[in-house]
C-alpha cells in the first residue's frame, strides 16, 4: 500500500507517530517523482553531485531502508550496492533502470520495513555486530530514517524545481 501524505494524529501512540511521520516522508518522495519522464528522472541538475537525480534518490532510499531494517536490525547479510567495495554512491548509480521499477522496489522495501517494524519493540536493538550502528534501538533507527528520508525529500524539492519548475510542500 502506498503511504499517504498525511501527518499522524496528535494523540497517537509513539509507534504510530514514528511510522506515520516516516510513511508521510516516503509518500513525499514518491509524489516528487510523479509525472517525471525517464529522461528527467535520470538527469543530473547539480554539477557537483551527478548522481543526485530523482531516480538516484529513490534507489538510495530503497537501499537505506534495506540497510537499517534488514541488515542492522535483523542482522541479515550486508549485501547491496552500499556494501560493495568500489564506486562511491553506487546505490545511486541507476542509469538505464526505469523509474517505475525503482519506485516499485522502493515501495516493496518500505512495506517490508513496516512489517519488520511492526514485529519488534521500539526498544529492541539491532542484531548486526559487524557495524557499530547495529547496536542502535529500533526507535533510533526510525528517527534516523525519518531524518534521512525528509532530507532527501528536500533534495527532491530542489531537483524537481530545477528540472521542470514543479513546486510544492505536500
Amino acid at each position: 500500500m502506498t503511504p499517504t501524505r498525511t501527518r499522524p494524529p496528535y494523540e497517537a501512540d509513539e509507534r504510530s507517530q514514528l511510522v506515520g511521520w516516516l510513511d508521510m516522508q516516503r509518500a513525499i518522495i514518491l509524489w516528487k517523482c510523479d509525472g517525471l519522464s525517464e529522461e528527467d528522472a535520470h538527469r543530473p541538475v547539480l554539477p557537483t553531485s551527478p548522481r543526485m537525480t530523482a531516480a538516484g534518490v529513490v534507489s538510495h532510499l530503497r537501499w537505506v531502508e534495506h540497510c537499517w531494517f534488514e541488515v542492522m536490525l535483523l542482522g541479515r547479510p550486508a549485501e547491496g550496492p552500499m556494501f560493495d567495495d568500489g564506486v562511491e554512491d553506487a546505490d545511486m548509480a541507476v542509469d538505464g533502470v526505469p523509474l517505475v521499477q525503482l519506485r516499485a522496489e522502493y515501495e516493496r522495501q518500505c512495506a517490508l520495513s513496516n512489517e519488520t517494524i511492526a514485529a519488534h519493540s521500539l526498544d529492541d536493538t539491532g542484531r548486526n555486530t559487524q557495524f557499530r550502528a547495529g547496536a542502535a534501538s529500533l526507535r533510533w533507527m526510525l528517527l534516523h530514517m525519518i531524518e534521512e528520508t525528509a532530507r532527501h525529500a528536500g533534495h527532491l524539492d530542489a531537483v524537481r524545481e530545477l528540472l521542470d519548475g514543479e513546486k510544492g510542500y505536500f
